[in-house]
């Protein structure tokens, strides 16, 4: 077979040499992809940055755009970029730099930008010449230390300046921000995460470098987008962890709202990452008219700058909200893949890269950082002690000094006698002092010297000592990177959603203490019980969630993040949900629509919540029961076994007549005392063998008389007959309470009209709640304002039944008490020995309150009001409701 050659003429001589043209393109092609791999495409896993990229962030810093500095014309920072760095097309280096100004494409920007940067409905930037842009506050962080020594440079295109090889980054970014790009015969897709999540997983990296990935999830628990949604699956996400490939699928975020006519309407609020708007609304539009998705009237994209992303999608009469988004998951982009390939310049070459690998190369590159610029500063702390003691030298000679120079007819000559006064001054320091001013000769400037040299050598020592100790440098690191979290960190936008086929994925999930509250419009989520902080009762107490006008908390309760939820709703219906499943949120957070979470039909409500500890374990769900009561005052035992099998639709719990509704569900061993209280101010007790356990679609039977229209049931307590500690918490809606002794209730038999708990009065207003609490407790009260006061149970003052209690939470007026519920958590801090004042984050202040604010004046026993009647059942107690 013939071979192919291609000539090639030399320069020096007039010969042709034969090149085999097969071996001339592999080398060409490997030298080209090499050039793109290492120069364009791939980012370095130290700064996470691609060479354009850094490259205009260096530029900017060199122009002087710090955050605090005037804008300047995005075309003058393309032109230095160009002109010094980047010999490239220009719209290379503007796309690249309006990216990183986008915050619905990074998730931390690092470009502050001025101006037309496009939006999410696919509309781009203006031109460069119309736009402006400084440098983002985080920037500066990624370039901090800069001019210390502590990167390497090297020449330009042209060898006129010098460039930075990496950026000192003292950011995670190549986690933080994530990165894409495709170079020849490789690619890299890198998922951007939360910013705090990642530093603590740094922090835990340095405090035990055999962590697992494992143990690094419970920090680092997901990628984390700009734009939210919901990851819905962890498999793909542990895969991208372990091993840097991996699949996230990611969901956009839906709420359903019911409009006076009674048709339901779907709210998107967030789409997932990269997706254009407007391109998903024409999708949905072709789609309906293609007949492939049913039930829809209406879309509209209601998206702008100021309120975000806003779809609004009109169902027809006769369909179903829940139908019609599993059709929008399944046929159009409101759910998308990504796809995690975490290829990385790992010293020069390209890595796949886990979630371990990246951290450790961050933290080994900070700690090279830090060592170089502790070299630095230690070098120029030397120089200049060096000068200050030749300074020293001579203010201890001045007048020798003096006249020594006087004597020299040239600098040089002064120099040199200087040099060989015989005070051990070198030429450096000779040459300083010829150049020291005057007034530095004055005794209060001397004595500055004095001080700085003396502090100079102080920090000498100190630098000395971080680089002889491997320890505090890595010290040095945690704190460098808690600055950033406390400066840059946030709560995470994407939420997470665990299949049912990843149960044991809560081994993943750190366990603690969370409190879960439900808004009256059925807004749900979850938030660290340490956000919480104890009060003194009669504070004005702090926001504890953020509603809309006419909503607010309605169900608030504490819960292990490993546990299982029951949710009864007011038409019978009992639904599960694992804790780790509720949405994360801070205190403020709005939360997510239930109905998102389980199949709750949009005509009925959440109005009880029990919390289990593991419903596979036989033993407790055998001892347990489920004791339920409505409005009307009809009581129901059910075994905890009947609920131990959990289904996506739900079980009937009870049979609820009419006219009537389910109100609260309790926990019981089977060995309690049950009471139960009206708003009108009467409660009544009863042993729990008086209700005897039916099936889960009997009715149940009459636990307290309620003859009046408007009276009803506002709540029911069990306790165990062994509990000595726990007395009665009654709180009205206008902000009275207080405790009361179990023993002053007469024991009864269900039925009756039972005693009076508390003195109803215009002032006090109605009973709305009844809890039993012990000692040690605190207790959370939630307002239909959405305030909240958390406050010892200790606090409240012990009275007698027929008393208006004290005043526990100061009210606006027209607010109203919404729910309280009670946290066992007495190791938690209180605020402060004597009730003093402390401001929370949100800006609310909790007012100082005595011991004897508003104590009720009446605190008579009741004398005629204690009897009670034998009452008779007002259910039948009938089979249960096939399922």
């Amino acid at each position: 077979m013939e071979e192919n050659f291609t000539p090639q003429e030399t320069n020096d001589q007039n010969r042709i040499i034969p090149v085999n043209i097969e071996e001339q393109m592999k080398t060409a092609y490997i030298d080209y992809s090499m050039s793109v791999i290492v120069s364009r495409a791939l980012p370095d896993v130290r700064d996470g940055l691609k060479p354009v990229h850094r490259r205009i962030l260096y530029a900017m810093n060199e122009l002087g755009l710090n955050y605090n500095r005037a804008y300047k014309k995005s075309a003058r920072v393309v032109g230095e970029v160009l002109g010094k760095y980047h010999p490239h097309g220009d719209s290379s280096v503007y796309d690249a730099m309006v990216r990183m100004a986008q915050e619905w494409s990074m998730r931390y920007t690092l470009v502050d930008g001025q101006g037309n940067y496009g939006n999410q409905d696919g509309d781009g930037p203006a031109a460069m010449r119309y736009t402006e842009a400084r440098l983002d506050r985080l920037a500066e962080f990624m370039l901090m230390d800069i001019d210390k020594d502590t990167v390497d440079f090297q020449p330009n295109f042209d060898d006129s300046e010098k460039e930075p090889t990496i950026l000192p980054a003292r950011v995670p970014n190549l986690l933080v921000n994530g990165s894409s790009g495709i170079a020849v015969g490789m690619a890299t897709n890198m998922m951007p995460h939360n910013l705090s999540e990642v530093i603590d997983g740094c922090i835990a990296y340095i405090d035990n470098r055999e962590i697992t990935i494992d143990e690094l999830m419970l920090h680092i628990k997901a990628p984390d987008f700009p734009t939210g949604g919901i990851i819905y699956g962890m498999e793909g996400v542990r895969a991208g962890m372990h091993f840097g490939r991996g699949r996230v699928v990611l969901r956009g975020k839906l709420t359903i709202d019911t409009k006076p006519s009674g048709r339901e309407t779907i709210i998107v609020t967030e789409v997932p990452y990269q997706v254009n708007r407007d391109a998903l609304c024409d999708k949905i539009g072709q789609l309906v008219n293609e007949k492939v998705i049913e039930g829809i009237a209406h879309i509209n994209n209601e998206s702008n700058a100021k309120e975000g992303t806003r779809i609004v999608i009109d169902l027809k009469r006769d369909a179903i909200a829940n139908v019609v988004i599993n059709q929008l998951y399944k046929f159009t982009e409101l759910q998308t893949s990504y796809g995690i390939n975490n290829v990385a310049l790992s010293k020069g070459r390209p890595k796949t890269l886990n979630v371990k690998d990246m951290i450790s190369e961050f933290v080994e590159f900070r700690h090279e950082v830090v060592v170089r610029r502790t070299q630095f500063e230690l070098r120029e702390a030397e120089k200049k002690a060096h000068l200050l003691q030749g300074y020293l030298i001579a203010l201890d000679h001045l007048d020798e000094v003096i006249a020594m120079i006087r004597a020299s007819a040239t600098p040089e000559i002064a120099r040199e006698s200087l040099i060989n006064a015989g005070w051990g001054l070198d030429e450096i320091q000779a040459r300083a002092i010829l150049e020291l001013r005057l007034q530095r000769l004055t005794g209060m400037e001397r004595d500055k010297i004095r001080e700085e040299f003396e502090e100079l050598m102080r920090l000498i020592g100190h630098l000395r000592e971080v680089l002889g100790n491997e320890g505090m440098r890595y010290d040095i690191i945690k704190t460098e990177l808690a600055e950033v979290k406390d400066k840059f960190g946030d709560v995470r936008k994407t939420e997470i959603t665990y299949l049912d086929n990843e149960v044991r994925i809560k081994d993943l999930i750190k366990e603690e203490d969370v409190v879960i509250t439900i808004s009256h419009l059925g807004y749900i989520k979850r938030t660290s019980a340490t956000e919480y902080r104890a009060q003194r009762r009669g504070g004005r107490g702090a926001k504890g969630g953020r509603t809309r006008e006419e909503d607010y908390i309605e169900h608030l309760f504490v819960a292990s993040s490993h546990h299982t939820m029951l949710f009864f709703t007011e038409k019978g219906r009992c639904f599960w949900l694992n804790v780790y499943e509720i949405p994360e949120g801070d205190k403020t957070a709005k939360g997510r629509a239930i109905q998102n979470l389980i199949q709750l039909p949009p005509d009925d409500k959440i109005r009880a919540i029990i919390d289990i500890k593991d419903l596979e374990d036989e033993t407790f769900v055998k001892e347990h029961n489920i004791v339920l009561c409505t409005k009307k005052g009809i009581i129901k035992k059910t075994v905890l076994e009947d609920f131990s099998n959990p289904r996506k639709t739900g079980v009937n719990a009870i049979t609820i007549v009419e006219g009537d509704e389910l109100l609260v569900a309790r926990l019981t061993t089977g060995n309690s005392e049950i009471m139960m209280a009206v708003k009108s101010g009467r409660a009544i007790r009863f042993p729990e063998e008086k209700v005897r356990a039916t099936g889960r679609g009997a009715i149940g039977v009459s636990g307290i008389d309620v003859d009046d229209d408007n009276d009803a049931v506002i709540g029911m307590i069990c306790v165990s007959k062994e509990d000595n500690s726990r007395s009665v918490l009654v709180v009205s809606e206008k902000g009275y309470g207080k405790r009361t002794q179990l023993e002053e209730y007469p024991i009864t038999n269900r039925g009756g009209k039972g005693v009076k708990t508390l003195n109803v009065t215009e002032k006090t207003g109605s009973l709305v709640g009844m809890l039993d609490v012990a000692e040690k407790e605190d207790l959370m009260i939630t307002c239909k304002s959405g305030m909240t006061i958390r406050m010892p149970a200790g606090g409240i003052s012990e009275l007698g039944r027929n008393t208006q209690g004290v005043k526990l939470i100061r009210l606006d007026d027209g607010d109203e008490i919404a729910a309280i519920t009670k946290l066992d958590d007495s190791e938690e801090e209180e605020n402060g020995e004597n009730g003093e004042v402390e401001a929370l984050a949100d800006g609310n202040v909790i007012a100082e309150a005595t011991d004897g604010n508003e104590i009720a004046s009446d605190e008579s026993e009741m004398n005629a009001d204690d009897a009670s009647g034998e009452g008779n059942d007002t259910g039948t107690e009938d089979e249960p409701v096939k399922e």
